[in-house]
């Protein structure tokens, strides 16, 4: 049977491939049509626009055009359908100013835009994000009298939720009634999202509870947009209600919306419940994705998990699921929150083996990781090696790279990155100057610190409360109280408001410059400000009364810390029990140790130091060694301030033997004996005359590459006095200025000692009349003894023609009277 082809059949049959997204295959028949004698109509050239523009063929489809046009075979209705086709296809191709250009020409052509070509171009708009153009579209089609439709105000809507136009993207749905326009799901949805985008959640999920009242079922998209504005706010309890609603209503999640629930367990630290869904997934026949993995993977990082989100990634490729840059980035950024640096550089340098490309997330959660585990070398290598791995350091990469340095002291390396990122084109910002700010205060630099301060508004930068802490923490570190108040009275100046870290530092800063008053003053004041003082306040507040030696205070607070609502912690315990310590409270601060488990709190090693130090101090060497004694059944290693504790309470008990016997046993411990061991370990041989150890600990302390000071050297001078050895005493003073230590009156009062006990009174006076060639005046101790060696011998006119040239103060004369 021979059929013969025409117009129609070629027409339909390539409309029937438009439609089947064979593009090639309607231009094949458009073209062969004069070779089989049809004549190509409007109705051909409209069909094949109509299937580019489904495949998104716009060149094709401008290039049909501009044919039909040429060829005359229009009328306003083709052409119109021709020219809303072609707009279609530069939608789809994101041409969306040929878009506009095509719909302001038809004019030009006699041809009369309608609601379709609107709506076309204003959907060529919104998905390149140009919100402006797409409201204008829309207003100027009422100017025409072309009356929107709902595709109109959706699209609109959408344009502006992609604008981050979230407002005008509400006004557009509410003005739709009036516009004789009903909204449907559509945009509904695309409203919803335009809220998910700016964290506004509370919008919308009041937006998904309307639907119900204008008639409408939330299909997927409007529940997947509501989920991940949850997600962005944190609100994971409402995601996971949101989910399991989706279930009541016959609806089955997707993967976009258990991404976007797992995303929301991550930022809410719930990596319990992220794992629990993940593993859900395949009941509900729905397969995760790298997104999914990435997502738990996050949540198990948030949550301190880092074995786990190791283990994740791992098995990804068991679950047929290739892990992707977000997948890296993820697992490196849960071991750099595990302070587990070499896992993250072992992680970044097997990507290019998975062919996973290191972006600039990658490189600043890996410099991260460097600057937690304070390798700060690596760090800055790694930022170095960004360009050759084309990633742009960006200022998040520098901020992790200052933050490095800052934790490794390097304040000169923190300043010249800071100095050198606008030669990078990156803009140093509040998170920046804050880095910086706290690498000066770490290496002692709070003149630095206070000057970058003041110099980021002259960066366009405006300081803020993270700026001021770390300005506050430097003047606390450098002890400079008046500063740290100052700044943080000028804090409200500049908008910044004041956090419990400020005020933490500020406390910290009044206590070590003494100011135990203000420091308590600053810790009541914390309320008017709202602000709740935690328990880094009550520990600099603890600490400030310990150095004050105000113990009982120190004690209030501690005891009014679960009155607040806040639980005491080791370093809260370690300053009340030091309080009491310098307070000779030493039965007080046993108390405290013996409580502590009860607050669910065990003691460290520098809990036990203090409480050994209160023991040494009130004379109670038994209990010093008790308690240093029980600290391995208590799983706590001894430190070397623990021991140097229990010999000076042995020191201070004339215990030598035991003294002696702690500092041996130090190595049995791996322990290094640092000055103050040996000081006290000498002291206590001096006290009972045992010259000979002092000596023989003091001439092994460059052997243990410790150098001597003059608190050692006092004290073996003072053994030597005691036991009569007045030419090793004398030898000894002498040697001083050779190991670069300048005698003191300490110095001068023990050798004097040891000349008059060996009927030394010549060398003895001498010594006396020398200290003030080295303005140094006699104490009590000294002047009596040279008195004494007067007496001895009868000189007593010789000791007072000296007196009379000697600058004794008039107390002391009294004193000795």
């Amino acid at each position: 049977m021979r059929l013969i082809r025409n117009e129609i059949s070629c027409n339909a049959a390539i409309s029937a491939c438009g439609k089947g997204g064979q593009w090639q295959l309607a231009l094949g028949i458009l073209s062969s049509m004069p070779e089989m004698r049809v004549s190509r109509d409007k109705i051909s050239y409209s069909a094949a626009i109509s299937a580019c523009e489904k495949e998104g063929r716009w060149q094709l489809a401008l290039s049909l055009l501009s044919s039909m046009f040429c060829m005359r075979v229009i009328d306003d209705v083709s052409y119109n359908q021709g020219c809303n086709a072609a707009i279609s296809a530069c939608e789809k191709g994101g041409q969306w100013q040929l878009a506009l250009g095509l719909l302001n020409s038809m004019p030009d052509m006699r041809v009369i835009p309608d609601v379709i070509s609107y709506n076309a171009a204003i959907s060529a708009c919104e998905k390149r994000g140009q919100w402006q153009v797409g409201i204008s579209l829309l207003s100027n089609m009422l100017y025409i009298r072309t009356t929107p439709n709902k595709i109109s105000h959706n699209a609109a809507i959408s344009a502006c939720e992609k604008g981050g136009q979230w407002q005008l993207a509400l006004s557009l749905l509410n003005s739709m009634p009036d516009m004789r326009t009903i909204p449907n799901e559509i945009s509904y949805s695309a409203a919803i999202s335009a809220c998910e985008k700016a964290a506004q959640w509370e919008l919308a999920l009041s937006l998904l509870n309307s639907m119900s009242d204008a008639m409408l079922v939330p299909d997927d998209i409007s529940y997947n947009a509501a989920i991940s504005a949850c997600e962005k706010a944190a609100q994971w309890q409402l995601a996971l209600s949101l989910l399991s609603s989706m279930c009541d209503v016959k609806m089955l999640p997707s993967e976009i919306s258990y991404n976007a629930a797992i995303s929301a367990f991550a930022k809410g630290r719930q990596w319990q419940l992220a794992l629990s869904l993940l593993s859900s997934m395949p009941d509900m026949r729905v397969i995760p994705n790298e997104i999914t993995y990435s997502a738990a993977i996050s949540a198990c990082g948030r949550g301190d998990q880092w074995e786990l989100a190791l283990s994740l990634l791992h098995s990804m490729p068991v679950m047929s699921t290739i892990p992707n840059e977000m997948s890296y980035n993820a697992a490196i950024s849960a071991c750099e929150k595990g302070r587990q640096w070499q896992l993250a550089l072992s992680l970044w340098n097997s990507m290019p083996e998975m062919r996973v490309m290191a972006n600039e997330i990658t490189f600043s959660a890996a410099i991260s990781a460097c600057g937690r585990g304070d390798q700060w070398e690596l760090a800055l290598s790694l930022m170095h090696s960004m360009p050759v791995m084309s990633a742009i350091p960006n200022e998040i990469s520098c901020n992790a790279a200052i933050s490095a340095c800052e934790k490794g002291r390097q304040w000169q390396l923190a300043l010249s990155l800071l100095k050198s990122m606008p030669d990078m084109t990156v803009i140093s910002n509040e998170i920046t100057f804050s880095s910086a700010i706290s690498a000066c205060g770490r290496g002692d630099q709070w003149e630095l610190a206070l000057s970058l301060l003041h110099s980021m508004p002259d960066m366009s930068v405006i300081p803020n409360d993270m700026s001021c802490n770390a300005a506050i923490s430097a003047c606390e570190k450098g002890r400079q109280w008046q500063l740290a108040l100052s700044l943080l009275n000028s804090m409200p100046d500049i908008r910044a408001i004041p956090n419990e870290i400020t005020y933490s530092a500020a406390i910290s800063a009044c206590g070590k410059g003494d100011q135990w008053e203000l420091a308590l003053s600053l810790l009541r004041s914390m309320p008017d400000v709202r602000a709740i003082p935690n328990e880094i306040c009550y520990n600099a507040a603890i600490s400030a009364c310990e150095k004050g030696r105000r113990w009982q205070l120190a004690l209030s607070l501690l005891h009014n810390m679960p009155d607040m609502r806040v639980i005491p912690d080791e370093i809260t315990f370690s300053a009340a029990i030091s309080a009491c310590e310098k307070g000779g409270r030493w039965e007080i601060a046993l108390r405290l140790l013996n409580n502590m488990p009860d607050m669910r709190v065990m003691p460290d090693e520098f809990i036990y130091s203090a409480a050994i130090s209160a023991c040494s101090k009130g004379g109670q060497w038994q209990l010093a060694l008790s308690l240093l004694n029980r600290m391995p059944d208590m799983n706590v290693s001894p430190n070397e301030i623990c021991y140097n504790a229990a010999i000076s309470a042995c020191e201070r008990a004339r215990q030598w033997q035991l003294a002696l016997s702690l500092l041996s046993g130090m190595s049995d411990e791996i322990l290094v004996p640092d000055g103050i061991s040996y000081n006290a370990a000498i002291s206590a041989c001096e006290k009972v005359g045992q010259w000979q150890l002092a000596l023989s600990l003091l001439s092994t302390m460059p052997d243990m590459r410790l150098i001597r000071n003059e608190i050692s050297c006092n004290a073996a001078m003072s053994a030597c006095s005691t036991g009569g050895q007045w030419q090793l005493s004398m030898n000894l003073l002498s040697s001083l200025p050779v190991m670069s230590l300048v005698p003191n009156g300490i110095s001068y009062t023990a050798a004097i000692g040891s000349c008059e006990k060996g009927g030394q009174w010549q060398v003895a006076l001498r010594l006396l009349g020398s200290m003030t060639n080295m303005r140094l005046v006699p104490d009590l101790i000294g002047f009596s003894t040279a008195i004494t060696a007067c007496e001895r011998i009868g000189q007593w006119k010789l000791m007072v023609s000296l007196l009379s040239t000697l600058p004794i103060p008039l107390e002391l004369l009294r004193q000795q009277a």
